[in-house]
C-alpha cells in the first residue's frame, strides 16, 4: 500500500467528522465556548474579568472587554519572560512574531501547546482531508510538499523558548513522521536569510518528485522563478510533472494567478486558499469551484463580529452575522488570546455553512476623502485591469495624495508590474472605471473631478518592494506589503528608493 492510500485511510475519519460544519455550526461553537470559559477559569485573566461568574455568551460579552495588541501586550510580555497562567493555562514556550499590519513594533502571538495542535496542524490536517475528499484520485503523498517557511530566534533568555515565523514554530514542531512527505530539510527551511533560503531550497527541490507547494503565494513565486532559472526550464512541469496543488495563504492570490497560470502549464493543476494567521487557522476554501472558504468551528476559536461603521459595542456571535455585510473579526482562543480584534475584515456568502471571503484588514483602506476603498476593491479593480491589457502585477501599495500644488486630491497607485501594459493611461482608466462600479461612495467622491481626481499610477523599478523590505529587516516568511493606507510613510519611502 502506497503512502497516498495510507494518507487516505488516515484522514478518512476526519473527513466525516467534518460535516458537522453544514448544519451544526452553532452548536460547535457553542461547544468551543464552553471550553474556552474552563480553561480560561484557571488564569489570571480569567479571574480578572469574573470568568467564574460567566455562564453564557451574553455574560462573556458583558464581562470580558474588546482587546487589541496593545491591551493584552502586557500580559502577553509576562507569558514571554517565563510566567505561567497568565493569559492561558499553564507555560507558553513559542511566540510568533507577527508584522502582517501597518503598525512597525512587531506583536508577538502566544502560541501554546493546545493552539499548535488545536489551532495550526489541525488545520493543516483539514486542508488535506478536504482536498483528498474532493480529489480521490490524487496521488500527492506519492512525491513531497515544498512548504515554504521563515525563521526563528531565542525568546529572551528564557530556556526552550521561541519567537519567530509561525511557519517556522509548525516546522521545527512537525511530526518526524511528516519529514518523509515534505521539503526542503528542515536546517534550509528554517534559514533566516531569504535570499540564501531561496537558492538552497531551489537546489535542493529541482531533481525530487513535487506534488505539492504551501506558502505566500508571492514569496513562493520567487522560489519558483529561481528553481526555473538554476535548471534552464521555461516551465516547472518540466521539472516536476506531478505537481498538482497549492495551498496558498496569506495574501490575496489574484495578482498572482496568471504568473502561475504561465509557469505551471499542468491542466490538473488546482489552487486552493487557506485562511491561517499567526492568531490561528480559520477557514479552508473546500470546494475550488467556490472561491469562498469554509469557517473552521471546532478549533478552539469562539468567532465574534462586528460590522464595520456600526456604533461602538455592535458584536455579535455567529448566530448574528448576515450574508453580504462586511465584518470586523474578534477571536478567542486556546492561545489566550480574549475578544481579540484580529485586524481582518471578512464577509459572509453563505449561512449553511458558514462561508466567507476576505475583504482586507481593519487598517488597510482609505477613507481619506470619505470614499471608503477597501482591499477587496483594490484586488478587484487590478484584476479587471489586468484582464482587459494582459498586465501582470508582483506588488503594489497605494496612499492618498491629500492635496498637490494644483490643490488637487487623488490616490496614487506605486505599482510593480510583472508584465506592463501598453499603456499605463489606459490600464489607470480601466481601474478608475472599475472602482466607481464596485465602491459607491468611491464613486461619489470622484463624481465630475470634484473631492476625488483621477488615480494616478507610478511605475515601480523592478525589485523595489523586496528592497524595501529587506532594508528593513522583513524579506521573506510571512512579511507582507501594506496595500492600502491613510498615511504616506510608507509610500515616501518607496517612493525614495524607486
Amino acid at each position: 500500500m502506497g503512502l497516498t492510500s495510507i494518507g487516505k485511510l488516515f484522514f478518512s475519519a476526519r473527513q466525516k467528522a467534518l460535516e458537522r460544519h453544514f448544519g451544526e455550526g452553532l452548536a460547535l461553537q457553542e461547544a468551543v465556548l464552553k471550553y474556552l470559559l474552563e480553561q480560561g477559569k484557571l488564569t489570571e485573566f480569567g479571574r480578572r474579568f469574573g470568568f467564574e461568574n460567566i455562564k453564557n455568551y451574553e455574560d462573556f460579552a458583558r464581562l470580558v472587554p474588546k482587546n487589541d495588541y496593545e491591551s493584552l501586550k502586557a500580559d502577553i510580555d509576562r507569558m514571554r519572560r517565563g510566567e505561567s497562567d497568565i493569559l492561558w493555562p499553564g507555560r507558553t514556550k513559542w511566540f510568533t512574531k507577527s508584522s502582517g499590519t501597518t503598525n512597525d513594533k512587531s506583536k508577538f502571538i502566544p502560541v501554546t501547546v493546545e493552539g499548535l495542535k488545536n489551532l495550526h496542524y489541525k488545520g493543516g490536517k483539514d486542508v488535506m482531508a478536504f482536498y483528498l475528499k474532493n480529489h480521490p484520485e490524487s496521488r500527492i503523498f506519492d512525491g513531497k510538499g515544498l512548504i515554504l517557511g521563515g525563521s526563528h530566534q531565542p525568546n529572551y533568555s528564557v530556556s526552550g523558548s521561541l519567537v519567530g515565523d509561525l511557519s517556522a514554530i509548525l516546522i521545527e514542531n512537525i511530526n518526524p513522521l511528516a519529514n518523509l512527505v515534505r521539503t526542503p530539510k528542515k536546517s534550509t527551511a528554517l534559514l533566516a536569510d531569504f535570499e540564501e533560503k531561496r537558492d538552497r531550497i531551489a537546489r535542493e527541490t529541482m531533481h525530487q518528485n513535487v506534488t505539492n507547494l504551501s506558502g505566500v503565494p508571492s514569496w513562493m513565486l520567487s522560489v519558483l522563478v529561481r528553481v526555473l532559472e538554476l535548471s534552464g526550464k521555461s516551465s516547472i512541469d518540466e521539472i516536476w510533472p506531478n505537481l498538482e496543488v497549492f495551498f496558498h495563504g496569506g495574501i490575496a492570490f489574484t495578482p498572482y494567478r496568471h504568473q502561475y497560470e504561465q509557469m505551471i502549464r499542468l491542466p490538473k493543476m488546482k489552487y486552493m486558499e487557506t485562511y491561517n494567521a499567526s492568531e490561528g487557522f480559520f477557514g479552508i476554501q473546500n470546494d475550488l469551484s467556490d472561491p469562498s472558504m469554509t469557517l473552521m468551528l471546532d478549533y478552539g476559536v469562539f468567532y465574534e463580529f462586528q460590522e464595520i461603521g456600526c456604533r461602538e459595542g455592535d458584536i455579535v456571535p455567529l448566530a448574528g452575522v448576515e450574508t453580504g455585510k462586511n465584518y470586523a473579526m474578534l477571536i478567542s482562543t486556546s492561545c489566550g488570546l480574549w475578544r481579540y480584534m484580529i485586524g481582518d475584515t471578512i464577509k459572509f456568502t453563505s449561512l449553511n455553512p458558514y462561508k466567507f471571503v476576505i475583504t482586507g484588514r481593519t487598517k488597510y483602506f482609505i477613507n481619506a476623502f470619505g470614499e471608503e476603498l477597501i482591499m477587496d476593491n483594490a484586488e478587484k479593480g487590478l484584476a479587471y485591469a489586468c484582464e482587459q491589457t494582459g498586465a501582470e502585477i508582483l506588488e503594489y501599495t497605494v496612499a492618498p495624495v491629500f492635496m498637490d500644488e494644483q490643490a488637487k486630491c487623488r490616490h496614487q497607485w506605486l505599482i510593480e508590474f510583472a508584465r506592463k501594459p501598453e499603456n499605463i493611461e489606459h490600464f489607470a482608466q480601466l481601474l478608475d472605471q472599475k472602482l466607481q462600479a464596485l465602491n459607491s461612495d468611491y464613486e461619489a467622491k470622484r463624481s465630475h473631478d470634484i473631492t476625488l481626481q483621477h488615480l494616478e499610477i507610478v511605475e515601480a523599478r523592478s525589485g523595489l518592494f523586496n528592497d524595501w523590505l529587506k532594508q528593513r529587516g522583513k524579506l521573506g516568511g510571512q512579511h507582507k506589503i501594506p496595500r492600502l493606507s491613510n498615511s504616506r510613510k510608507h509610500i515616501e519611502e518607496l517612493l525614495g528608493m524607486n
